[in-house]
């Protein structure tokens, strides 16, 4: 039987191949951390190869991304459906072994890292979401919900300032299944650590609240087995430290930065098996370390036995296991699609003039009765993001079972967070913040993105119109950068009726994130047919037309819908023909079939105005460049709203006149 150490370097003889054979990776940190990897993923992690998606199962997330061939060797050593060929096709095209661990490719990747402090966020969301769906789902001798999280993470994820939002929250929130490890290994890409890298931090987690193991030898399987049961029996969040040697085994360059971004190089691989006592060739695995690695029958002994305490939980409480199958599965209530046509139906019958973020709430208010998969939160601005409803209750450390999260002002950990909320399954995570400072946060929804996964923010405040905080709050650029992130669902409507449909929508979305873009002032009800409330769904409809053939179209978002229809009010008593096209969301109008688009927005009729308090350059993509924008080409200023919507054009005056202009 092969002794620990040799098993952990099958891990080291994988990586360093791996990134040879593609000329370019990061051999250090697998081989840095291949003894810890060992310990957790032999004797502590519970998994099962033959299915990923276990409920149950234990999550484990590699932070410091860039060391991928670490989980691809795990998960190959494994027995997981990844075959060596594809650690042979490692950084190559099509290849389920991208250069940074993806979600949805290799089975077993839990989530997207790469991105530096990303990864250990994504597991506090995913540490929360246990300790959330436990505190709701669990009874008395039925613990059905009851698993770890696990983290690695390098130097580089504890400089990252997300990690410090997140791991304080944890810290707050009591995770005490959160496991993160600290590969202090004292480099990073510019050589050693020191001279940019000197916190102090066992105490700085020690801060936070979370429970440290300080000094552990990253190569003493037993010290590191040790902490771990220490992990275990610890109610808080732990770090444990684990000190580590970089490129481990490599004669002449562990323990610099010269292993950590680059191939060893055939000379020094030929060295470091022979230091490491590893006599097989290029991705060559012995039978028998096969045989110790293959965590197959194990893991469906756990799963199965798991199955067994869930079947004895859904004959004491049927209802609660059917619930928990219902969100595990992502599905909606039954009564879903019935009950929110009718809402949206009353809506347009009860007309209303408010802000779209108010009508936001409303939308929260009447949607939350129907899921209690709902975890809300906001980045300290609740009572001007407007995301609690009657039936919100906060999570806390004391009591998790709760649907709302006070996230403090951390919007880029809040984000990322949510993240790993939707990737553990059982909530339809939202968050929220002033649409300014999505800056922040832009990272984890692009992340959110390139997962193709469900992650909600609501953006108030949504323009100039926020008007006497000025242009350190005014959003000018964000909704086109939004709009332009592939996999982005991004709406900005006009109404309440608009907004609700847009929550819908969101809510129903399971393989992309939503931005839901709303006001802070008042916007006057529209009045609609129920075939133009079917058509919101579509992303841009005609609102309002004419007889026979139109000569002018204008476009509107928002809070310049209103200001479109009382232009195109006054042109058509001038003897115009006009339409005006609401378009809430771009990207879903763009994936209408080309015979409803050209229904909209027929290609015949090129004199088009576009009009949003965001960014102009966005809209010559719908109005051509013979067609006018009234938009933002500078930041705003500090003054009431309406006398900035008066100085930047949004004005009816301002429509119609260059509606004339287009014309002549």
């Amino acid at each position: 039987m092969s002794s620990r150490k040799h098993l952990a370097n099958a891990i080291r003889a994988l990586s360093m191949d791996g990134v040879q054979q593609a000329n370019s990776g990061h051999p250090g940190a697998p081989m840095g951390m291949a003894d810890i990897a060992e310990v957790l993923w032999r004797s502590h992690l519970n998994h099962n190869p033959a299915n990923p998606e276990w409920a149950d199962r234990d999550r484990f997330v590699l932070s410091n991304g860039h060391g991928s061939m670490l989980i691809y060797s795990l998960l190959h050593l494994s027995g997981y459906a990844l075959s060596i060929d594809e650690l042979k096709n490692f950084r190559q095209l099509h290849s389920k072994t991208p250069g940074h661990p993806e979600y949805g490719y290799a089975p077993g990747v839990e989530t997207t890292t790469g991105p530096l402090g990303q990864g250990i966020t994504n597991a506090v969301g995913m540490a929360l979401a246990e300790k959330t769906l436990a505190a709701q789902f669990n009874k008395s001798s039925h613990e059905i919900v009851d698993h770890y999280t696990y983290a690695f993470m390098g130097d580089g994820c504890l400089m990252e300032g997300i990690s410090h939002e997140a791991c304080s929250l944890a810290g707050t929130l009591g995770l005490g299944k959160l496991i993160a490890f600290w590969d202090d290994n004292g480099i990073s890409i510019d050589g050693h650590v020191e001279g940019w890298f000197s916190d102090d931090t066992p105490k700085r987690f020690e801060s936070y609240g979370w429970h440290v193991v300080p000094a552990v030898d990253g190569h003493d399987p037993d010290a590191i087995d040790a902490a771990i049961k220490a992990a275990k029996a610890d109610p808080r969040p732990t770090l444990i430290c684990t000190k580590t040697i970089i490129g481990f085994g490599s004669p002449n360059k562990s323990g610099s930065h010269d292993c950590h971004g680059a191939p060893l190089g055939a000379d020094e691989i030929a060295a470091t098996r022979k230091q490491l006592g590893w006599q097989h060739g290029p991705f060559e695995i012995p039978a028998d370390v096969y045989a110790q690695w293959d965590a197959k029958e194990a893991g469906a002994a756990k799963e199965a036995a798991w199955n067994d305490k869930f079947a004895a939980y859904a004959a004491a409480y049927p209802a609660e296991a059917a619930e928990l199958k219902r969100r595990l599965n992502g599905e909606l209530p039954a009564e879903w699609e019935e009950k929110t046509r009718q809402i949206i139906a009353d809506l347009q019958a009860n007309p209303a003039n408010i802000a779209s973020r108010k009508a936001s709430q409303n939308a929260l208010e009447a949607f939350g009765q129907m899921l209690p998969e709902f975890l809300g939160g906001s980045a300290d601005l609740a009572p001007s993001n407007l995301t609690m409803w009657s039936g919100s209750k906060s999570v806390s450390a004391e009591d998790a079972s709760g649907n709302y999260i006070h996230y403090g002002v951390r919007e880029f950990g809040m984000t990322a967070i949510m993240n790993g909320i939707a990737l553990h399954g059982g909530f339809v995570p939202y968050g929220a913040t002033f649409l300014m400072f999505m800056e922040y946060a832009r990272n984890a929804m692009r992340m959110a993105a390139l997962m193709k996964i469900q992650n909600i923010q609501v953006y108030t405040h949504d323009s100039i119109g926020l008007g006497e905080d000025g242009p350190t709050h005014q959003p000018v650029e964000q909704m086109a950068s939004l709009r332009m992130t592939p996999n982005m669902n991004t709406w900005r409507p006009c109404d309440q009726v608009e907004s609700a449909v847009a929550w819908k929508l969101a809510i129903e979305r399971k393989d992309a994130p939503t931005a839901l873009i709303f006001s802070r002032q008042n916007l006057a009800q529209q009045a609609r047919s129920a075939e133009q409330v079917a058509n919101i769904a579509k992303g841009g409809y005609i609102l309002k037309d004419c007889q026979g053939q139109p000569e002018l179209i204008l476009i509107a978002t928002g809070s310049e819908v209103e200001l479109a229809v009382n232009a195109a009010a006054e042109l058509s008593a001038q003897g115009t023909n006009v339409r005006v096209v609401s378009m809430p969301s771009t990207d879903a109008f763009d994936r209408q079939d080309a015979a409803y688009r050209e229904s909209v927005l027929p290609s015949d009729v090129t004199a088009r105005v576009a009009i949003e308090a965001g960014i102009a350059d966005f809209w010559y993509k719908y109005v051509g460049f013979d067609g006018r924008i009234i938009g933002m080409t500078t930041f705003g200023e500090s003054a009431p709203a309406d006398e900035l919507f008066k100085m930047f054009g949004f004005t009816t005056e301002n429509v119609v006149n260059t509606a004339k202009e287009l014309l002549d």
